[in-house]
């Protein structure tokens, strides 16, 4: 594998993106050229969200290339074009032989949630205080217990007693699963999992069965009736729009669970919620919150 490096300006960054993936490049990274100096600017985004700006005044662009030849090659293309003004080459290395296997897996560890309960990948044993574990690999669909927004929700869970968290229970927007596995762990027995993406739904039927549980995973039409508990860990965006649908499938007595909200929004859900349950702040990690409600 070869690298090629890029000076680039700010309003450069999307167009030298596009022609380096026309050109062929495995993969495009953007990094902040001035990172670790007192230059430095740091750029905040929510998950899912689009990025605030496309790149920093000073944008270094990494391409990966499959040989030396493909990335000079893109270089002087590059170079010849009229959007190449005020870009600079830095050069082309050759990247190291590596287990790359190996390295991204040492990316994941396992994740405590409490002290008795943790994510643990599958190449990973579990600690010796787990005495609850959900096995889950990194993959395409969001949720692997690293966000605080996964955390919180799954603290939430395991805080609950059996009663509280009730026999059924509607995991919304389920991504890899992990909340409905994580109810399925606590004694939640009639679960459903339902998600937009088809793609969600095929990880959470899969991450369900490594973890021998069982729960109906679905797009959100599979989403039926009244549940003792609702968990919707989205962003606050959707949460707003979806109000009167999460709210009507809680149950009179039962449990509402939001997260994805950033500290600031706490109000706005609040006032969106308010025709139907009363939103309260119940846990909070690195400017997120969950918000909860029992509704009457």
């Amino acid at each position: 594998m070869f690298e090629l490096r890029l000076m680039v300006p700010e309003d450069r960054v999307e167009v030298m993106g596009e022609a380096l993936d026309e050109l062929d490049a495995l993969s495009v990274s953007v990094e902040d050229a001035d990172a670790h100096t007192d230059a430095e600017q740091a750029l905040f985004g929510e998950p899912g969200m689009p990025p605030p700006r496309e790149g920093w005044q000073r944008s270094r662009l990494v391409a990966l290339f499959q040989d030396e030849a493909a990335a000079r090659h893109a270089g002087q293309v590059l170079a010849a074009q009229d959007f190449f003004e005020g870009c600079a080459l830095l050069g082309v290395n050759r990247l190291p032989e590596q287990d790359w296997v190996r390295l991204t897996q040492s990316q994941f560890a396992p994740v405590d949630i409490t002290p008795e309960f943790w994510i643990v990948p599958s190449w990973h044993e579990p600690p010796e205080a787990a005495r609850t574990v959900i096995r889950l690999d990194p993959g395409l669909a969001f949720g692997t217990g690293t966000h605080p927004t996964t955390r919180m929700c799954l603290r939430w869970i395991a805080t609950r007693s059996a009663g509280q968290l009730g026999a059924r229970v509607l995991d919304y927007g389920c991504g890899s699963g992990i909340l409905a596995i994580g109810a399925a762990k606590f004694g939640a027995t009639d679960i459903d999992a339902v998600d937009i993406d088809p793609a969600a739904v095929q990880s959470t039927q899969f991450n369900a069965e490594a973890n021998h549980v069982r729960l109906r995973a679905a797009l959100p039409e599979g989403a039926q009736g009244p549940y003792d508990t609702v968990l919707a860990n989205i962003l606050a965006t959707p949460l707003k729009v979806l109000a009167p649908l999460l709210c009507a499938h809680v149950r009179p007595g039962g449990a509402l669970v939001l997260a994805g909200i950033l500290e600031r929004q706490a109000q706005e859900l609040q006032e969106a919620y308010a025709p139907w349950v009363r939103l309260s702040v119940a846990d909070c990690e690195d400017g997120w919150i969950l918000m909860t409600a029992q509704k009457a």
